[in-house]
């Protein structure tokens, strides 16, 4: 359906406040909650699932360091807001349909509190995973500043929960960031970047099976979501009212599938000050950012000399990326609109530093092992689409198990036709480069011909992340610290179809000789 677009303000999660606080520790308690929600004053208030019954949840703002401990509640309904493919691996008729657990993404925490897929809980703690550990989760905040996210991540239920609003922003704060004089205070703004499509009654729509489907399953998974609307805040294709000054926003891809690849018609500047993991060495300004699902960026946007003008922001990266169809201009090529309709409330002190900070270089001689891993794409037995993290499905016996405190470099071999941005819980790393080689070779021969030259990671990827893109016909190299806790944890692809349908893997960090 045709929805006006910037007819509605953009929405900005509230900051979650705490039971209580000491000088040990914090205390939270989040409920996960259904809620009539309007993401579009043309439309009937939408049913979604929220923490705290808002759609996205609230903000945590905690200090680097800080000891926090969340008690994640569900008290969500006992039927699901879709239909569920039971075929999936995790999604069997026996389990309950509605189950949730909770992941800090891009956290330094501990196995029992990091949101382990096979760890879910029901309504109340009613009924538990086979690895659930904890009803309370604890987050020691063990590093710089960054804005990370939390949202569901129950094993062959994540597409849905999230699609149904199970996402927000956990932001650590430092010094060090104070002491930049970025933007700050109603300056410094998130932006949750998703896609979404509708009934005519305002309800959620995610397809009930694929297009072309002969596996005669329904519902069944389909490979990927792609929605006809942009919607940001929670709310679809929002305006956000801004004095002619820098505004600091702290992008977030939290799209089941879609990439954005972002511009201004203004023709000017993002100056990117950050990544998935914290500040790079100096800022870069771009007139294009492509932010893959799940990834972060931290971006200064100057609306200084722009009064009474409007800018949108906009968006042409193709579905599926990097070769799929071209979107479209009416709809998924427009994310929202900037009015610099404010009068300027006090004059602009905030600065672009010229430096950030120094970033240790890791170097390749530091690794203690070398790992070569395939992105695949096979068939299950219905004929559909099954992408594998080499070659192995989620129940498969562990076999990436690097020691506590070591550095491993991990070569991703991308041999399907989408970009897949990997995610893998606990650690930050580096990319290293990506390089060419052909694929057919590789498939026929199991060995590797590069049909190019390494190539650097894009200026804006040159500090710590926790997900990386890994392009088709490329192997991208990361180097990564496995560190500081040992025990089981995840890496997957992060569209998270691929994610719910095995291209997720268990890793196990061992101790020390």
């Amino acid at each position: 359906m045709k929805l006006t677009k910037f007819k509605d303000p953009l929405t900005i999660p509230p900051v979650l406040k705490p039971k209580w606080k000491t000088d040990k520790y914090t205390y939270y308690e989040v409920s996960m909650m259904e809620a009539m929600q309007s993401l579009h004053s043309d439309l009937p208030k939408t049913r979604v699932w929220g923490y705290e019954g808002m759609y996205p949840g609230p903000t945590f703002e905690v200090e680097a360091g800080e000891r926090v401990y969340v008690k994640w509640q569900n008290q969500l309904p006992d039927h699901h807001l879709f239909p569920i493919d039971h075929t999936v691996h995790g999604a069997e008729k026996e389990k309950p349909d509605v189950r949730t657990v909770v992941h800090l993404h891009g956290g330094r925490t501990e196995p029992a509190s990091d949101g382990y897929p096979d760890a879910w809980f029901t309504k109340d703690f009613r009924v538990k995973g086979p690895f659930f550990e904890k009803e309370i989760y604890e987050y020691g905040n063990q590093q710089s500043s960054r804005a990370l996210w939390y949202h569901d991540h129950a094993i062959g239920l994540t597409r849905l929960n999230i699609y149904a609003g199970l996402a927000g922003y956990y932001i650590i704060r430092d010094k060090h960031e104070r002491s930049l004089n970025l933007p700050t205070g109603k300056f410094e703004i998130p932006l949750l970047l998703q896609d979404r499509s509708f009934h005519e009654d305002g309800s959620l729509s995610y397809p009930f099976q694929p297009e072309n489907n002969l596996s005669g399953i329904k519902p069944s998974i389909i490979p990927s979501f792609f929605g006809d609307t942009i919607v940001v805040n929670g709310t679809a294709w929002p305006y956000l009212e801004v004095e002619p000054r820098k505004y600091r926003f702290r992008l977030l891809n939290a799209a089941n599938a879609r990439f954005f690849r972002l511009s201004l018609d203004s023709n000017q500047l993002f100056y990117q000050i950050g990544t998935d993991s914290g500040f790079l060495e100096q800022p870069i300004g771009v007139k294009t950012l492509l932010i893959a699902p799940a990834e972060r960026m931290d971006i200064i946007i100057d609306f200084s000399n722009l009064e009474g003008q409007s800018i949108l922001l906009k968006n042409d990266a193709p579905t599926h990326f990097p070769s799929g169809d071209p979107v479209n201009p009416n709809t998924t090529g427009t994310v929202m609109q900037f009015r610099v309709s404010k009068s300027l409330s006090r004059i602009d002190t905030s600065v672009i530093p010229a430096y950030l900070g120094p970033i240790t270089k890791l170097q390749v001689p530091m690794a203690k092992r070398t790992r070569w891993l395939e992105l695949s794409e096979e068939k299950d037995s219905y004929g559909r689409s099954l992408f594998l993290l080499d070659k192995k499905k989620w129940d498969f016996p562990i076999t990436e198990n690097p020691q506590v405190r070591s550095i491993e470099l991990w070569n991703f071999i991308n041999t399907n036709g989408d970009d897949h941005p990997i995610h893998i819980h606990l650690v930050q790393f580096q990319i290293l480069d990506r390089q060419p080689f052909d694929v057919k070779h590789f498939k026929r021969t199991q060995q590797i011909k590069f049909t190019g030259a390494p190539m650097l990671p894009d200026l804006g990827e040159r500090g710590w992340k926790d997900t990386v893109k890994c392009p088709p016909g490329h192997i991208t190299r990361i180097i990564i610290p496995f560190s500081p806790y040992t025990g089981r944890y995840v890496w997957h692809c992060h569209m998270l179809e691929h994610e719910d349908y095995e291209m997720m893997r268990p890793y196990f960090i061992l101790p020390p000789n």
